[in-house]
């Protein structure tokens, strides 16, 4: 019965999009029509936007895992870094009655109403990504993604590593951070890392600014920054898309992008992994370390989902194995939290 209705209010829903949309249906759009057939399990996506390389891929791996052929009917929405759209499509799914709903939240906080009528349909929720501050964490089932601050961590040890090896002190390093979208739960962690690690062997952190994890704004940023400070020699931004632009704005500006900060060049360190082009200038030293943050998402969550179908608790919080990437051999490998990190070629 739940499957029939499932497929008499998506039919609706088609009808309404064919009607609204005509036959200028964008790419975007195309993503988030869905056929429903009966027999498979219904997942409800809520994808927080398409801001970044990495979140491309992201949604790329759940589309690919959510297929029918894998018995799958996988409604998405693309929020558009609105959380507002997010809880709006939550809702969406609890009326369409949908099996499971997979969540990868815009920021951390303000989602327990929602939740808690999630939890009241009898829906489970898979957090994906990013984390939510939940007054109850039983209104979610579980999580899978990276941990945000054990990445922040790893390349701090890698900045204390590079500089120790190259007669650098601590107060030497003048350092600007390019921050992901506040609130969110990459932002935090890798905040929270380099304001730590900076405490701790006495950098100079001079300025910390959103870029909102894109390229036009980690440029605008860059530029910025570059008007307010003419000391910065380390550019730590808190993923890819903010370093390609940031390094944009300092080649532009006649500045030198390169780990040879004492003799004028600005080092660029970065987190991600994805995009070819950052790992291309990962390559050639203009970015010097990534910390990876691994996209691939899709394969954990329907583990997850075939782990509850079977009546089965999964584990709480699932965490992905990530590597540190440079092309400098002075840091062969660094230490957090007493385990070692091999520094991998890009």
């Amino acid at each position: 019965m739940k499957r029939f209705f499932q497929s008499s209010v998506a039919i609706l829903l088609m009808l309404a999009i064919i009607t609204s949309c005509g036959s200028s249906t964008s790419k975007e759009a195309k993503k988030e029509q869905v056929s429903i057939d009966t027999g498979l399990i219904t997942v409800g996506f809520s994808q927080l936007g398409a801001e970044s390389d990495w979140r491309n891929t992201n949604t790329e791996s759940m589309l690919s895992a959510f297929t029918k052929e894998n018995g799958y009917n996988l409604i998405y929405k693309n929020g558009q870094q609105k959380q507002a759209n997010q809880i709006t499509s939550i809702r969406m799914f609890i009326q369409q009655d949908v099996d499971y709903i997979v969540l990868a939240p815009a920021m951390e906080d303000g989602w327990d109403s929602v939740l808690q009528e999630a939890k009241e349909a009898e829906i489970p929720v898979i957090l994906v990504d990013r984390r939510v501050n939940a007054s109850d964490k039983n209104l979610y089932s579980c999580w899978v993604g990276s941990d945000f601050e054990l990445e922040g961590k790893k390349m701090c040890a890698w900045i204390k590593a590079f500089a120790d090896r190259r007669g650098i002190t601590g107060d030497e390093l003048h350092i600007v951070n390019i921050q992901g979208t506040i609130g969110s739960t990459a932002q935090i962690g890798r905040t929270r890392a380099l304001a730590n690690a900076s405490r701790e062997y006495g950098w100079d952190l001079m300025a910390e600014v959103t870029g909102d994890f894109t390229e036009s704004k980690g440029k605008e940023v860059m530029a910025a920054l570059l008007k307010g400070y003419d000391n910065i020699n380390i550019v730590y931004c808190e993923n890819d898309n903010e370093a390609m632009g940031a390094i944009d704005a300092l080649e532009s500006a006649g500045k030198r992008v390169g780990p040879n900060i004492k003799n004028g060049e600005i080092m660029v360190v970065s987190f991600d992994g994805v995009n070819e082009d950052s790992l291309e200038y990962c390559r050639q030293g203009k970015i010097s370390c990534i910390a990876e943050c691994n996209p691939l998402h899709g394969p954990r969550v329907e583990a997850l989902v075939e782990t509850l179908e079977k009546g089965e608790t999964p584990e709480k919080f699932n965490y992905v194995d990530e590597k540190l990437f440079s092309s400098l051999n002075a840091v062969s490998s660094i230490t957090v939290d007493e385990k070692e990190y091999v520094v991998e070629e890009p």
